[in-house]
């Protein structure tokens, strides 16, 4: 089909802004900027738990997945982070998540559920680094035998 030519870019763009939201939501709870932390809207102290550490993993995670670096990991966890936050959070509040405020956890949990096992697409990092890793190997694996290596002599 003519889409499927557009999949890896479009999925590409896709992981930058669901990475970019993420990022922002951490930023934002971290730092105090952008409105602060929900609810608050100052920064949330150091360590504090859940709030801190899902936080960062909003800020981490968020800053993996726009790179495209560990994407498929950093995904995976932020993902699991917005299920924790849905049970934990939003769940005790009422059954669904439009009567919980839980819909952008949900949305976030399975959105990086997806990108977990989608990939990160054509403009990632991670791509780049196969491409690189894949080309020497074949370098390495068409050099003839008995050829020198980087012209070192013994």
């Amino acid at each position: 089909m003519v889409y499927d030519k557009f999949w890896p870019h479009v999925l590409s763009l896709f992981r930058i802004i669901v990475g970019a939201l993420f990022l922002a939501h951490g930023t934002a709870s971290i730092f105090g900027v952008l409105g602060g932390n929900m609810g608050s809207g100052a920064s949330l102290h150091l360590g504090t738990w859940p709030g801190w550490w899902a936080a960062l993993i909003q800020l981490v995670g968020g800053a993996l997945v726009i790179l495209g670096l560990g994407t498929r990991p950093a995904a995976l966890l932020c993902s699991g982070s917005m299920a924790y936050a849905y049970f934990s959070i939003h769940q005790d509040k009422a059954l669904l998540p439009i009567q919980n405020g839980g819909e952008p956890a949900v949305m976030f949990c399975w959105t990086f559920l997806l990108i977990a096992i989608a990939g990160p697409g054509t403009w990632a990092l991670d791509s780049l680094l196969t491409r690189n890793r894949s080309r020497s190997t074949t370098a390495r694996a068409t050099r003839p035998v008995g050829a020198a290596r980087d012209n070192v002599t013994a």
